[in-house]
């Protein structure tokens, strides 16, 4: 008998608080200096925008860090704050439990007048993040539901699971970001000393 054929799956909504991290990322400007760099010379390299639910005047391709060497030091920074973040956000030590994150997809996007996202997540990326590299005052705001809007800042990160529904309505503001997905993978263990 084919298990799947008699099983009937029937979903359902919850409502529940997910944790959103913000961080300021004053203390790395030279990091969002050349994530900015990398993005306009990748425009200059793979011109087209790929197919997504981002609707902006560009964006990048879907693993531009391997692209462009410029957007490592900042990956390696939304690595660094996720795990300093887990232990309050999230309620586990990655490292305690055996875990690393890896960031698998990384692109950037150029917003301007009326430019906007559909509703989406990032599943099955465990952890989703946007970095705001430039937002003019009063640009659209990321909208997680009625009661959970962020209004974007330059310098700063928005950090949120990946299940965590969300979208950008047209924007009358520019705004350049960053948005990462990164992915929980076994950590490394250390070669034993021999």
């Amino acid at each position: 008998m084919n298990v799947s054929s008699a099983v009937h799956v029937v979903g359902a909504s919850v409502q529940t608080q997910i944790p959103i991290i913000i961080a300021e990322l004053g203390p790395i400007a030279d990091r969002l200096q050349l994530a900015r760099e990398a993005i306009d010379e990748l425009r200059v390299s793979h011109p087209l925008s790929p197919t997504s639910n981002v609707k902006s005047a560009y964006m990048s391709p879907w693993e531009s860090h391997l692209l462009n060497p410029k957007l490592m030091p900042l990956c390696a920074s939304v690595v660094d704050i996720a795990k300093a973040a887990a232990p309050k956000a999230w309620s586990g030590d990655l490292g305690a439990l055996g875990l690393d994150l890896r960031v698998l997809q990384c692109w950037g996007a150029i917003y301007e007048q009326a430019d906007h996202t559909v509703a989406h997540n990032h599943w099955p990326a465990d952890l989703s993040c946007v970095v705001y590299l430039e937002a003019e005052p009063g640009c659209a705001p990321l909208v997680f539901s009625r009661d959970s809007v962020y209004h974007p800042r330059p310098a700063t990160l928005v950090m949120f699971p990946g299940i965590a529904m969300h979208e950008v309505p047209p924007t009358p503001g520019r705004r350049v970001i960053v948005a990462m997905n990164l992915f929980k993978q076994l950590a490394l263990k250390p070669a034993a000393a021999g």
